[in-house]
């Protein structure tokens, strides 16, 4: 079908779309994403309105863009469109945000950074959304989007929300910096790390000093780092403690 839909023009894709059953539409808008071929993306573009169609389509559509192996830039360019601008439902916001955040990351994974408009607009509509953001949650969907694209030059970001946020906030940054390689994950980031595990500047949630336990502990930990988080422990809950203990001991092993 998706072979189909590749060879297809736009006005058939577009029919097809319009035709189908309430209950094969979804399907055949993920084909249609799968397909990638500009007939279809434009198709896709002329039948998905935003401010009309169903939650679930719409969401369908992003979960499908956002999880295509190989997306090409139109894909990306065609997710940004529809997001742009729009008064949309909460969820279907969000699962774009963070669509948006894992199609850069793919693109940049296919080493077009720097080559594409859209990775370059993708990436400033994350940015920017994240300055503007005045709710926590909203701070936290594009914490995660940056989490997603996984670009190296927003580690300073990500750092500083790590360590100022609330606790949500702290957790969601350093959820998403969690998802870099070890070779990104510098010394600067161990110091915040530390930083954030032992209180130094403010005192943090267990969730997030156990989360910045795991990111010292998952990256090459120096024998410093694994003696003060085992000293640690003595202050801390049981089931902490004993979850810490085993990060170790797998460490170890």
């Amino acid at each position: 079908f998706i072979q189909m839909l590749r060879s297809a023009k736009k006005r058939d894709v577009l029919q097809l779309l319009r035709r189908a059953p309430e209950e094969m539409l979804p399907f055949v808008v993920e084909a249609a994403v799968a397909a990638q071929s500009v007939a279809s993306l434009a198709a896709l573009s002329d039948f998905l309105d935003f401010g009309k169609e169903p939650k679930s389509l719409l969401e369908k559509f992003l979960y499908a863009a956002a999880f295509s192996p190989r997306p090409s830039a139109e894909l990306l360019r065609l997710v940004l469109d529809k997001l742009d601008g729009k008064r949309l439902a909460p969820e279907v916001w969000e699962t774009g945000v963070i669509a948006v955040g894992s199609l850069v990351g793919k693109l940049c994974q296919q080493k077009l950074c720097g080559l594409q408009q859209e990775v370059e607009r993708g990436v400033e509509t994350i940015l920017t959304g994240l300055r503007g953001a005045e709710e926590e949650p909203e701070v936290v969907v594009y914490l995660l989007a940056l989490g997603n694209a996984g670009l190296p030059e927003t580690i300073p970001t990500l750092l500083d929300y790590a360590e100022e946020g609330p606790t949500a906030v702290v957790t969601a940054a350093i959820s998403a910096l969690r998802r870099f390689p070890a070779r990104n994950i510098s010394s600067k980031v161990k110091r915040a790390m530390r930083r954030i595990f032992h209180g130094k500047r403010k005192s943090y949630e267990k969730t997030c000093r156990l989360a910045a336990a795991e990111m010292l502990l998952d990256n090459e930990p120096s024998p410093m780092d694994v003696l003060n988080i085992l000293l640690a422990t003595n202050e801390l809950e049981t089931e902490t403690a004993t979850f810490l203990l085993l990060k170790v001991q797998n460490s170890l092993r």
